[in-house]
């Protein structure tokens, strides 16, 4: 790949959200700011070859991608006999004061997260729409066709144009719930990447958590304020950071106990607990945190320690206490019995693990938390049935093969 190449392809990434959303507000038709944009970068990977960069890439995207569109009416007004409002082709409206294309880029990324969409609708639009991955790119990361993937971004756009849902902010009421979705849509993408999900993938998807934590810094620059959102970010930083030691070199998937923090990323765990010691600074000040920051909170305390034996438990505990009543669900229950495990025992959280038995009967990390726990209390009968019921939920390579390892240890 080119140098010319190489700068198209990261002002894709940087450009291309505000491209398509300048286009949507003007236009108010998502598939022809989708078309527009792609035909702009297309052009600029010729022009930008022959005639080198322009002084300002993103304004000469933005232009190039306005004519675009101009020209798609103009031939739909031609063949369909339709004829659009003048101001449409013809847009006389001054151009947009500093700032305000950041709050076009708001306004999509609430279009693409709207709650009438299906989540995986969702999440396709907005690595599309926002995110500027291709079609086929989104669809090797949720290991589909690229012609179901390309199905599934047009009926959602579809639905927003038949539904009339709006290009528009939230109003005050609606925000938080609505910017609670937005980042509902970036965890999932991130947990995908984190822990794939697919038969036959890589164990971790660096390109999905990369993309995920992309996206969340774009919604923190935009909302700075919001304390849910810097919980978020600095949740996956911290995760994140642990990327290099998650997975060995035989493709197993590494636990926190196991793993070499000295290959963890220095720079990622710093920029986490800056964010976690901004949101503490917050509720000291009286702001409630809400679900991600607390979750930050407890991966602060595991990457503050140098060894897994320095783990601050009653720590851990007390903000899963916290975030029990704020998140009273089997999974944070099943997280929470992790940490009583190392301050009261496996025998007090098997307890625990058990009466979540009827709601997490599916879930594969049940079935290796109860593993785990039985094989310390030394019943390895009933810990490899446990390890057997895991491996056989599992959908990730290389926890499957960790949690053989484990299984096949017992005596």
């Amino acid at each position: 790949m080119n140098d010319v190449e190489q700068a198209v392809i990261r002002a894709h990434r940087d450009e291309w959200a505000r491209v398509v959303a300048a286009l949507t507000r003007r236009f108010g038709d998502l598939d022809i700011a989708e078309e527009a944009a792609a035909e702009a970068f297309a052009t600029a990977v010729e022009r930008w070859r022959a005639d080198g960069l322009p002084p300002n890439p993103g304004a000469w995207l933005t232009t190039t991608a306005n004519r675009k569109a101009i020209d798609r009416i103009r031939r739909e007004n031609k063949r369909d006999g339709k004829h659009r409002e003048a101001q449409m082709v013809y847009d006389n409206t001054p151009p947009a004061p500093l700032g305000a294309i950041d709050d076009d880029r708001l306004r999509l990324i609430f279009t693409c997260c709207h709650p009438a969409l299906a989540m995986e609708a969702r999440v396709a639009l907005t690595l599309r729409m926002v995110g500027g991955l291709t079609v086929s790119e989104i669809a090797r990361a949720f290991l589909v066709q690229g012609a179901a993937m390309e199905r599934r971004i047009t009926r959602a756009k579809a639905k927003i144009k038949a539904a009339g849902i709006p290009y528009r902010m939230p109003s005050a009421d609606d925000l938080p719930a609505r910017v609670s979705g937005v980042l509902a849509v970036l965890f999932l993408v991130f947990n995908e990447g984190y822990l794939a999900s697919g038969p036959g993938t890589d164990p971790v998807r660096h390109d999905l958590t990369t993309e995920a934590i992309r996206l969340t810094r774009l919604i923190r620059a935009l909302l700075p304020q919001d304390g849910e959102v810097a919980g978020l970010l600095a949740l996956m930083l911290l995760i994140e950071a642990r990327r290099p030691a998650r997975v060995s070199a035989g493709g197993e998937l590494v636990p926190l106990t196991e793993q070499d923090r000295g290959a963890w990323d220095a720079e990622l765990i710093a920029e986490g607990h800056r964010l976690v010691r901004e949101r503490l600074a917050a509720a000291a000040g009286g702001v409630a945190p809400g679900r991600y920051q607390i979750l930050a909170a407890i991966n602060a305390v595991h990457t503050s320690a140098r060894d897994i034996r320095d783990t601050d438990w009653s720590q851990v505990l007390a903000l899963y206490d916290q975030l029990v009543r704020l998140d009273p669900s089997p999974i944070i229950a099943l997280n929470r019995a992790v940490a009583v495990a190392e301050l009261d025992g496996p025998e007090v959280a098997l307890a625990i693990v058990d009466r979540l038995a009827e709601a997490l009967a599916g879930y594969h990390a049940y079935h290796a938390t109860r593993a785990d726990l039985l094989r310390r209390l030394g019943r390895g009968r009933q810990s490899r049935a446990a390890y057997d019921r895991a491996i056989e939920l599992a959908g990730n390579t290389g926890e499957t093969a960790y949690l053989t390892r484990r299984r096949d240890q017992l005596r």
